[in-house]
């Protein structure tokens, strides 16, 4: 067996990503748009592929743009349409402009050229037209006028934004160019383009719309999609879905007033829906919907209107887990395809319309993408252990094989740690679902650091995914026990679980968090003397959660009295961490935590304040790494510099690595090799790495015991 090295950091970024699965009309090739980075450029390019579903050497399709993405086969399967940037000097594309290539290769054409650019490509039935997203303004008349006006902001020395509507900025970029996301159909042959919503005030939701958000029906002849009404529009509003004629432009909404019929299983309804697909038969619309008279984090359920009678009917209602668009019918029209969390995978499910449940056709793992053609099912998969890769199988999900190699030889070259799942009892003695991820070379006779990795949202989890910017292998790799805790809050255990922390932000999670310790020092390999804790988003403000929590005098989480003992963690890193919950009403969802908090700063400051990490600031001691972005305005920047500012005042031991140029997330290749090198560092100085010993590591001075966290160290199963 040849000599397998750990993987590091920078190898993350010689991993190739296949992403936009479009199948051929027959089922016999897919197109993937796979992108490949390159750490010395600090860049990324993407390019099409064709790969044989039934096996054979991928083919290279596009080589000429560094960009090339989106694409959608074309019915007679003549056509690969995509979207690009490309061409230099005077004739390049300034924004994204649609493409065609035939699938027997040669040189691509560009078949539009409009100023404001393209995205979210369909085609219509004919192979003569396609439709796509463009961000224009709803006042102008024509493209002529649409590109003088870009031309006259991208032109203008005052930059400054001016705003009176309630969301005017999301994850990265602002909405406030007075732009709306519009459909438009081009003729691929004449290259002539028509807003679609010319006149009217209909658009698409402004929240990153994608091509799941309108379809175009079997014979061509009407469109539908999602719709805000609100004058002032924010995404806690009810959307409905309204269907346009194309030739006559006479548009129906199909949602409103009426709400789905409750039964036992649906409360006094609030629906918002959205997400349509239409069957290939005609006869049927595919839609999600949620019931936000009940909560604003109920899950989508899937639901289907006849389109003779126009009755909608609730189809998953009592399968009590979220389900994901895009939304894709079998060819027969009795039943639909999805992606769904369940228990932390991500998998492609079926569900026919008279059932009650789906059934699992392509386990997770992680299924990040998937196509389905004449029977024939792609998606592209990972786990925590492998890398993306695309699989074929049958419709039913049968016969399942990879057909591509993209990654295998470099990924031959690594030992991977052994990926674990554990029940545990967390807050209330509750069942809590747990990873862990150990070091390649792991020795259970040894005594080792243990590093929890906690996920954000609060309402997302960790699942069993080949994550690049948390690479739990990558983490495991340097010598550490990495556990992820699926706290209460987490996706995938259905939504009274899921709901289960609202108005209590920090309590049950940190109990979940410290059982988690509880158990893996019983297992006898932990060094109780070597832990830390680590997370990013709410994920970051469970850290600075147990900062302040973690050895405080009064009352702990269980309302009884302890004494001080210390925090056990003697080290903790905050990415990107809500750390206080008034100035994060400066984010792009500002009123979006009162739902999470049951509770505004204002009416009721005392109940925010309990659910506060900067409350709990003065009891903070133990040595944190803070990391943020500028351009995150999710969690904006102020509060990783609050944070750190206030460590600083206090004589904590602390550090800032800031990036002026991410959001979020970090999402370029030599500042994600920075970040990992900074984490580690941090880790290294406090905990050390490996099953080494404790002389010459700092750390705080608190015990080996947690404070008033009720909790079992017991294994569930």
């Amino acid at each position: 067996m040849p000599n397998l090295k750990t993987i590091e950091a920078t190898d993350l970024w010689k991993i190739k990503r296949p992403a936009s699965l479009s199948l051929s009309p027959d089922g016999s090739l897919a197109c993937a748009a796979v992108t490949a980075y390159d750490m010395e450029s600090n860049s990324g390019s993407t390019h099409l592929w064709l790969l044989s579903t039934f096996g054979g050497a991928p083919r290279q399709l596009t080589s000429c743009g560094e960009k090339d993405g989106g694409c959608r086969w074309s019915p007679d399967g003549a056509s690969i349409a995509f979207v690009a940037k490309r061409g230099d000097g005077a004739g390049a594309d300034k924004e994204p402009q649609a493409y065609l290539i035939s699938p027997d290769g040669g040189e691509a054409r560009r078949v539009s050229n409009i100023a404001t650019g393209v995205a979210a490509i369909k085609w219509f039935p004919d192979s003569k037209r396609v439709a796509f997203i463009s961000w224009v303004w709803p006042d102008l008349k024509n493209e002529k006028d649409q590109a003088k006006r870009l031309k006259e902001m991208q032109d203008n020395k005052c930059k400054a934004m001016v705003v009176s509507h309630a969301q005017y900025r999301y994850w990265d970029h602002w909405l406030t160019d007075g732009r709306v996301p519009r459909v438009h159909v081009l003729d691929v042959v004449s290259g002539k383009t028509r807003d679609l919503f010319a006149g009217t005030a209909y658009e698409l939701p402004v929240f990153d719309p994608d091509a799941s958000d309108y379809d175009i029906s079997p014979d061509g002849k009407y469109l539908i999609f999602t719709f805000n009404p609100n004058q002032d529009k924010q995404g806690d509003q009810e959307t409905q879905l309204v269907e346009i004629e194309i030739k006559t432009g006479i548009a129906k909404n199909l949602t409103q007033p009426r709400s789905p019929k409750p039964s036992r299983a649906v409360a006094a309804a609030s629906f918002t829906h959205h997400h349509p697909a239409y069957s290939p038969d005609g006869k049927l619309i595919a839609l999600l919907v949620n019931n936000f008279g009940r909560s604003i984090n109920d899950d989508n359920k899937l639901a289907v209107i006849d389109r003779k009678s126009n009755k909608l009917k609730l189809i998953s209602q009592r399968w009590d887990r979220m389900v994901n668009a895009p939304l894709k019918w079998a060819a027969d029209s009795l039943s639909v395809y999805f992606t769904a969390d369940d228990r932390s995978r991500l998998s492609v499910w079926q569900i026919h319309l008279g059932d009650d449940e789906p059934a699992l056709v392509a386990p997770g793992g992680t299924v990040t993408d998937f196509d389905l053609k004449a029977d024939t099912l792609v998606f592209v998969r990972n786990n925590m252990s492998a890398a993306p890769k695309v699989f074929a199988a049958s419709a039913a999900g049968d016969h399942a094989k990879p057909i591509e190699s993209f990654n295998d030889a470099l990924m031959a070259q690594f030992k991977m740690g052994e990926v674990r799942e554990f029940t545990i009892k967390g807050w209330n003695g509750e069942a809590v679902q747990m990873w862990a991820c150990y070091p390649p070379n792991f020795d259970p006779k040894k005594k080792w650091p243990l590093v929890h990795s906690i996920h954000g949202g609060p309402h997302a989890n960790w699942g069993d995914n080949f994550h690049f910017r948390w690479n739990n292998q990558v983490f495991a790799a340097q010598g550490y026990v990495v556990v992820c805790v699926n706290y209460h809050g987490s996706l995938g255990w259905g939504n009274k679980y899921l709901e289960s922390n609202m108005g209590v932000l920090g309590t049950k999670e940190h109990a979940d968090i410290e059982a988690g310790t509880d158990f893996m020092l019983s297992q006898g390999y932990i060094d109780p003397n070597r832990l830390a804790a680590t997370g990013g988003s709410y994920g970051g403000m469970m850290v600075a959660w147990m900062n302040g929590r973690n050895g405080r005098p009064g009352a702990n989480v269980n309302g009884s009295r302890a004494k001080p003992m210390g925090d056990r963690y003697k080290a903790y890193v905050c990415h990107a961490g809500c750390y206080d919950w008034v100035n994060q009403y400066s984010e792009d969802i500002g009123g979006y935590f009162n739902y999470e908090l049951k509770a505004t700063y204002w009416e009721n400051p005392e109940k925010v304040a309990v659910q506060n990490p900067i409350t709990f600031a003065r009891y903070m001691k133990t040595p944190t790494l803070v990391i943020h972005g500028a351009l995150d305005y999710r969690v904006p920047d102020a509060q990783g510099l609050l944070y750190y500012n206030t460590l600083k005042s206090l004589k904590v031991e602390s550090k800032l690595v800031f990036f002026p140029d991410e959001n979020h997330w970090i999402v370029k290749p030599q500042n994600s090799r920075l970040w990992y090198r900074e984490y580690f560092a941090w880790l290294e100085k406090y905990v050390g790495k490996g099953n080494q010993g404790t002389k010459g590591i700092k750390g705080n001075k608190g015990s080996g015991a947690a404070v008033g966290i009720k909790r079992s160290p017991k294994k569930v199963k």
